[in-house]
């Protein structure tokens, strides 16, 4: 077990795979832990370094006397980076984790050589209104019901401090609740961006497409030569998945890899 210290926290970590590229850092989705990537792992690791970690209060890594925040956990992930030595990385979240990933590129672009964005909105009214009402139930009362999924199973089998569970679900459903915007933000990340979606997701199709312009895509024919311009993030829809099951697929691992191998 790899532990950094870091911001106050001690930041559980595993290290998978070695060789020349570009060392990618792997972030989980909430109320995960980075081991939820083991299926995906082989393909990911195949050739370059890969770095799962435990996110504030989530898997390995006890809670601390602060909020869950996007841009906290980003520092983190940042402090990491340095911590290791590793210099310029390629970061890759899944829903919760994305948005580390995300506000790590923004905050911390020194460090982030390409982005991927797994099935995350950049704005709260992103999400279907059903999903956002869900998003928006969620809270400290819910913590005894949630006992019962494998959410919890997976809590219960690492966590540091198993009876914090209640103040996760508090942390978590607070920050779920609160309303926020990135567009502004995004347009300063310099680094080339990968958005993956499902074809099934939680996320509206029309704010898809609202991404992609916020990078300069999605503005007409680029031509056949595509000097007409794609901006500066790619799109990937991967068919027959949802936002449940999209962070493991194998078919978006097809779309990730070619990305990151690029120079």
């Amino acid at each position: 077990m790899a532990y950094a210290d870091v911001n106050g926290l001690s930041l559980y970590y595993e290290e998978h795979g070695d060789g020349e590229g570009t060392p990618l850092v792997l972030l989980h989705g909430g109320f995960g832990l980075g081991a939820m990537f083991a299926p995906i792992l082989p393909s990911l690791s195949s050739g370059r370094r890969v770095i799962t970690v435990d996110l504030q209060g989530h898997g390995h890594t006890a809670d601390v006397d602060r909020p869950l925040r996007h841009e906290l956990m980003a520092d983190d992930v940042g402090a990491l980076v340095r911590h290791l030595g590793l210099g310029q990385v390629d970061v890759m979240g899944y829903s919760m984790g994305g948005y580390a990933a995300l506000q790590t590129a923004i905050r911390h672009p020194e460090v982030v050589r390409r982005l991927v964005t797994v099935s995350i909105p950049f704005k709260s009214d992103g999400w279907y209104s059903s999903v956002r009402e869900q998003q928006k139930s969620i809270g400290a009362d819910a913590a005894e019901a949630l006992k019962q999924s494998p959410l919890y199973a997976t809590y219960e089998a690492v966590a540091p401090r198993v009876e914090d569970w209640g103040v996760l679900v508090g942390k978590m459903g607070e920050g779920m609740r609160r309303d926020f915007d990135y567009t502004e933000q995004a347009k300063t990340i310099t680094a080339p961006v990968l958005l993956v979606y499902a074809d099934g997701d939680a996320v509206r199709y029309e704010h898809i497409v609202e991404v992609l312009r916020i990078f300069g895509g999605g503005q007409g024919d680029p031509g056949w030569d595509g000097s007409g311009g794609r901006g500066t993030a790619q799109l990937a829809v991967v068919p027959g998945t949802t936002h449940y099951d999209l962070g493991v697929s194998l078919r978006m691992v097809s779309a990730v890899v070619p990305f990151l191998d690029q120079e």
